[in-house]
């Protein structure tokens, strides 16, 4: 297991005393963001979370990745996740992503895998390429073709998840599952990404338990796939948000995307 750089850590030490609200709690005067000790202590018991979900299940808690949701979340804050054990950062937009990665790219020392876990323009592939190394967005073959061609150009394989709109929101991007098949079928022939999974985003709702069904679908996808020989075994299911990722998790998920249950609310306008 990799340890965080000692220079990062001793930073983070010296910046706990920095008045900033508890999750939950109120701001306290001229504070905008949770203290350190409050994103440590949210990354410990989201992986208690994770642990019970995985038991309950009679899953390894070692085949679920934690992706640390940063959209709209201080570099200090991400820092503080870091140091306490989180090695994979999601975020959702390529222009947000790209300060903040260059900035903490020197600190983390390689010891950080970056995710992009929204939606993806085409326009932006060269960019997503330099970028991330898991994209979990790709919902068409334009958007595939492109990402092909630009991690070829920059002499890479990028690691690529499809986005099935399992429970068919019109407002929500993602392929039909019935368009699954023909779609995986004419990403095996690109050499530039390799096809790792299957990804989905379940409907808003006030109880877990509404997802159940999406995330167990989205399961049986990745299964007919395999046994129709439209795909490998694929070796990850991104699916489970800070709402619902403990209903994911029992219902196979190999990444879950969390960001609220560790940094608190976002700010307005993120």
């Amino acid at each position: 297991m990799w340890t965080f750089p000692q220079c990062v850590r001793s930073w983070i030490v010296s910046d706990r005393s920095v008045e900033r609200p508890g999750i939950g709690g109120k701001a306290r005067k001229g504070a905008n963001t949770p203290v350190v000790s409050d994103v440590a202590a949210n990354v410990s018991r989201v992986r208690e979370r994770i642990a019970t979900a995985a038991r309950r299940g009679g899953r390894r808690v070692e085949d679920i990745l934690l992706v640390a949701v940063s959209k709209g979340v201080d570099p200090t804050q991400m820092l503080a996740a870091a140091g306490s054990g989180v090695t994979d950062f999601g975020e959702n937009r390529v222009q947000e992503a790209l300060p903040k990665i260059t900035h903490l790219r020197p600190q983390v020392a390689g010891a950080v895998r970056w995710h992009l876990v929204g939606h993806l323009q085409r326009n932006k592939a060269r960019q997503a390429v330099q970028l991330f190394e898991v994209i979990h967005s790709v919902d068409s073959v334009g958007l595939a073709i492109a990402l092909d061609q630009r991690a070829a150009q920059a002499g890479r394989i990028c690691e690529v998840l499809v986005q099935v709109n399992v429970a068919s929101e019109p407002q929500k991007f993602g392929m039909g599952p019935e368009a699954l098949p023909a779609m995986l079928q004419s990403l095996s022939a690109l050499s530039g990404i390799r096809v790792v999974g299957l990804m989905t985003i379940a409907p808003q709702a006030d109880h877990p338990e509404v997802a159940r069904p999406v995330f167990r679908r989205l399961r049986e996808l990745r299964d007919e796939v395999t046994r129709g020989g439209l795909a490998p075994a694929f070796a990850h299911l991104s699916m489970g948000m800070s709402e619902d990722f403990e209903v994911a998790v029992e219902e196979g998920a190999t990444m879950v995307r969390i960001g609220r249950a560790i940094f608190g609310p976002r700010p307005r306008g993120t």
